[in-house]
């Protein structure tokens, strides 16, 4: 069987499956984003276990371990991605333990099945240097309003803008989702800080640098000039396109890339690499890895330490480079 990504709409009018949505979204704070993927991917094993014309409710409880190795099994088959396999195994595991808990089973057919095992890979890391290079070489000079044209305020701000982005992201260790999110209201700038909604609407404050501070008051102040007072209310969104309406995580992926281009940095680099740089820059600087953990908005240490893998590593690079009998 060819499994294919199932549209959610295969769960539609199921009870459970509604049960299920709900607490997603009033328990456990899910982002729309995680419960879209937690439905696509029940959906998927409903095709797979009750068939294409069952018709609803399904029989969730009637399902064994066997039918969980047996979609393992089919998704190997299908060269389904190691991260694809655990995630779908992670949606059903959740499911029937939200099954249990409601009491409507007893034992987790997917309790015990393991995904296939992850490579681990080193996240890609700008330098500081090159950090440095991409927020100075977008940074635009200062002008004269009165004898700029209507292009050359439009390029102005995009350009406080997207340099604005950069900042935050650099400077917090925000998450891309995180960052674009923001309201002007959730900037501090008495304390320098910024307070990031995580996964799970988990409310973390970050501290703000000077120049990150400095890089958004030069971008809220264009603000003003370009929209007036309305534009600049507290739950207003704190980026936003041309328009005026907020700015998307493939913004920030495109915006990304054109002040890579701009900074005549190599490499194909999203925003979040921008997360990963400020992690193991302050690591690299000493920073405590339980400090670095709370930044970042880890629940569990073990997803920080990847970070000082990636130390080790630029160590290891500089031995081998400087040292006279490396």
């Amino acid at each position: 069987m060819n499994i294919e990504p199932s549209r959610i709409t295969t769960l539609s009018g199921d009870p459970l499956i509604h049960s299920f949505t709900r607490f997603m979204e009033t328990e456990r704070n899910d982002s729309p984003n995680t419960i879209h993927g937690y439905l696509s991917d029940l959906g998927q094993f409903a095709e797979f276990a009750f068939g294409t014309d069952t018709p609803h409710p399904f029989d969730w409880l009637s399902i064994t371990r066997n039918a969980g190795r047996a979609f393992l099994a089919e998704l190997t088959r299908a060269d389904a991605a190691p991260t694809t396999v655990r995630r779908k195994l992670s949606a059903l595991r959740t499911f029937y333990t939200f099954l249990i808990r409601e009491g409507h089973l007893q034992d987790n057919p997917f309790a015990g099945l393991r995904g296939p095992r992850m490579s681990r890979q080193l996240p890609d890391v700008l330098t500081a240097l090159e950090v440095a290079d991409l927020l100075d070489k977008n940074t635009p000079p200062s002008f004269e309003k009165s004898t700029s044209s209507a292009r050359e305020l439009k390029a102005r701000y995009l350009a406080l803008r997207n340099v604005a982005v950069l900042e935050l992201l650099y400077s917090t260790g925000a998450r891309v989702g995180e960052a674009a999110s923001l309201n002007i209201q959730d900037i501090d700038c008495s304390q320098a800080s910024v307070k990031v909604f995580g996964k799970g609407r988990k409310e973390r404050i970050c501290p703000l640098g000077k120049p990150a501070l400095q890089a958004l008051n030069r971008m809220l102040e264009n603000t003003r000039l370009n929209w007036g007072k309305d534009a600049i209310a507290p739950q207003e969104p704190l980026f936003r396109n041309w328009k005026g309406t907020r700015l998307t995580t493939r913004s920030i992926e495109r915006l990304m890339k054109t002040c890579l281009l701009n900074a005549g940095i190599p490499g194909d680099y999203s925003p979040h690499a921008l997360r990963h740089s400020f992690a193991t820059h302050l690591l690299d600087a000493g920073a405590d890895i339980r400090a670095v953990q709370e930044l970042l908005g880890h629940e569990s240490l073990s997803t920080t330490q990847i970070y000082t893998h990636v130390s080790v590593e630029h160590l290891r690079r500089v031995y081998h480079t400087s040292h006279p009998r490396a």
